[in-house]
């Protein structure tokens, strides 16, 4: 008879569970005391690993963050041990969380705090069970009449505000009346919405039991109230609990509305909506006497995406009035006025208006030559801007570069994307520079390969009529292309100002880059030194570097198929990934907005680095 009233008080407890899933979303836990963060909780139908979207009075809002409560959190599992729970109560208690702990998730950080007369907190917080287990079964029953149920939510709440996790979860179990607490209803709801916990509370009902109160703390603070008819629901209880936890998310992002402003929240997730009202803190002031604007209409004025189209033409109109003000140096206006009168020295004025202009930027770069101008990776850039044959000096091109990363990662930062993608943003931004110069690098020193044996029959020709080796160089000047003819005639302009000869064709050597050359100048040297004919060894070398070119142009083509498989395997997942992101932006977003997905982009990157090394050497030929 006993065992059979058992098993119906067990029946009646677990019937008066909160459902395991309800018909639609549920918003709860409104907190606007951080105004203008506003913080909530969403409790979906069913789990999903999508978080659910939120719309502010019908826009979507920005910063948005979810955490869902079934992932790595840390939680506080407070069990009540005052003297109302001695015998069975206690040990139902103790079993159901114990069995809880042991079937939490491997990421999730427990503590295990008792409170009576006072709050203890047993454990800190682990990863690991046992001590949490431990713990558990070493509650005993206080001996004195007391429950500080409120000070031990406090606790709770202080001790995860210190937790690195998001996630953040206070389980307590009681079946009697708050006491003795210094701490109040009001105070225990602060600390837990200041902390970002999410109070569970689980009650073994009685006839003199006050339920109220705590219904009150587990709605304030996003969380659920759980009554049990008997300790011996407890175990059913707390698996309601840990399905729940996956179905519920902590969100929470800063509003755009005003002091007392009304707003309506809709949350949509995969299988249902929710929508809630709030009214922010505060007084709402009186709106100022508007007009419509004759130009612009009021949706485009009240909308988020007008106000920043809006902002952006704004700035676009400051940036060219201001390249305006610098590119009109003062009295401009006056100078083109008397310039036909006076005439004769537009040119000298016209230089001094550009030292003027750039007094202040010379001022800048020398500081900054000075400063960094010692270092290795200096004299490297301005040798491959040298070899690009860019008129810029190092400085200049290094606040190039830092000009792009800025207006890249600022594009980036209005567009909205994860701050992962802002700063890739501002990495893009630096990198292009480079790309450009070390294309243009590229271009001109294959033009010059091209052009070198070509240079070499016309020196080979020149000496064989005659003519000395500087005559040679001069015949190249006159009828050769650029690049080579602008190479070899700085080299002829440095020999005319006492520079050897020598000393010029290896500075030239240096500048190109080109191993060609260095294989000519290679050839040169050791004729000087041992004698010969320089014009057959000319011969000789342009029949080299020919074979040269044909043999490199022969593996290019059987490395064509190889070399486009590789940008094929490396540019389809990006391709893939932009694709999908334009089409379905809420089915990436776990790919971007949640921890485990940017893992997981980091190890795609590192994979594809990786693969693309491979196929690198695979069709090198130098390899």
């Amino acid at each position: 008879m006993r065992r059979a009233f058992r098993i119906l008080a067990v029946g009646f407890g677990l019937l008066a569970l909160p459902a395991a899933a309800s018909a639609a979303s549920e918003i709860k836990g409104m907190d606007t005391s951080g105004y203008p963060e506003i913080r909530f909780t969403v409790e979906t139908p069913e789990p999903t690993s999508l978080a659910p979207s939120v719309l502010e009075n019908g826009a979507p809002v920005a910063g948005l963050t979810a955490e869902n409560l079934g992932r790595a959190k840390s939680v506080v599992l407070v069990v009540d041990r005052s003297v109302s729970m001695k015998g069975e109560p206690l040990a139902d208690a103790v079993a159901a969380a114990r069995a809880f702990v042991a079937a939490k998730p491997a990421e999730d950080r427990i503590a295990v705090l008792t409170v009576a007369t006072s709050p203890v907190m047993l454990t800190s917080f682990a990863t690991s069970t046992t001590d949490a287990d431990a713990a558990l079964r070493s509650i005993t029953v206080d001996t004195v009449q007391g429950t500080k149920f409120y000070d031990a939510i406090v606790s709770s709440a202080n001790a995860l505000a210190a937790e690195p996790l998001p996630g953040r979860v206070v389980i307590a179990v009681t079946d009697g009346n708050e006491t003795i607490s210094s701490a109040t209803l009001e105070e225990a709801v602060a600390s837990a919405q200041d902390a970002g916990a999410s109070v569970y509370v689980v009650a073994i009902e009685s006839s003199k039991f006050t339920p109220e109160p705590l219904r009150e703390l587990a709605d304030s603070t996003g969380g659920t109230y759980y009554g049990a008819a008997s300790s011996e629901a407890l175990a059913g209880v707390y698996q309601s609990i840990a399905e729940e936890l996956r179905r519920t998310w902590q969100m929470r992002y800063y509003t755009a509305a005003r002091p007392g402003e009304k707003l309506e929240l809709q949350t949509k997730a995969p299988g249902g909506a929710a929508t809630a009202e709030l009214t922010m803190p505060g007084t709402l002031a009186a709106p100022a006497a508007t007009e419509p604007s004759p130009v612009l209409p009021a949706r485009f004025l009240q909308s988020w995406w007008g106000g920043l189209v809006l902002g952006l033409a704004v700035t676009m109109l400051i940036l060219i009035a201001g390249a305006f003000a610098f590119a009109s140096p003062r009295g401009s206006w006056l100078q083109s006025r008397l310039a036909p009168h006076v005439g004769g020295k537009e040119r000298a004025r016209k230089d001094r208006d550009d030292r003027e202009r750039m007094a202040m930027a010379a001022s800048l770069f020398r500081a900054t030559e000075r400063t960094f101008g010692h270092r290795n990776f200096w004299s490297r850039i301005q040798t491959r801007l040298d070899r690009a044959d860019l008129p810029l000096r190092t400085v200049e091109f290094l606040y190039v570069v830092g000009g792009s990363s800025l207006a890249f990662g600022i594009v980036a930062a209005l567009v909205g994307p994860p701050m992962p993608f802002v700063l890739g943003a501002f990495g893009l931004g630096a990198l292009l520079p480079f790309g450009f110069v070390s294309f243009r690098a590229k271009r001109r020193l294959k033009a010059f390969d091209a052009q070198l044996p070509e240079l070499l029959t016309t020196i080979a020709a020149s000496l064989k009529a005659g003519h000395s080796f500087r005559q040679g160089i001069q015949a190249v000047v006159e009828e050769g292309q650029e690049p080579a003819a602008g190479e070899f005639k700085r080299v002829l302009a440095e020999t005319r100002l006492g520079r050897p000869m020598d000393a010029a064709l290896a500075e030239m050597s240096r500048r190109v880059g080109s191993k060609n050359l260095e294989f000519v100048l290679t050839a040169v040297t050791i004729q000087r030194q041992v004698g010969g004919s320089l014009a057959a060894i000319f011969d000789m070398v342009a029949e080299t570097v020919r074979n040269r070119h044909q043999f490199a142009r022969k593996v290019k083509g059987l490395t064509a198929m190889g070399r486009a498989s590789a940008y094929v395997l490396v540019g389809l997942p990006f391709f893939v990934a932009l694709a999908v992101t334009f089409v379905n932006a809420e089915y990436m977003a776990p790919l971007y907005y949640t921890s485990t997905g940017r893992m997981l982009i980091g190890i795609g990157l590192t994979m594809i680095a990786i693969g693309s090394l491979i196929l690198r050497k695979m069709v090198s030929f130098r390899s």
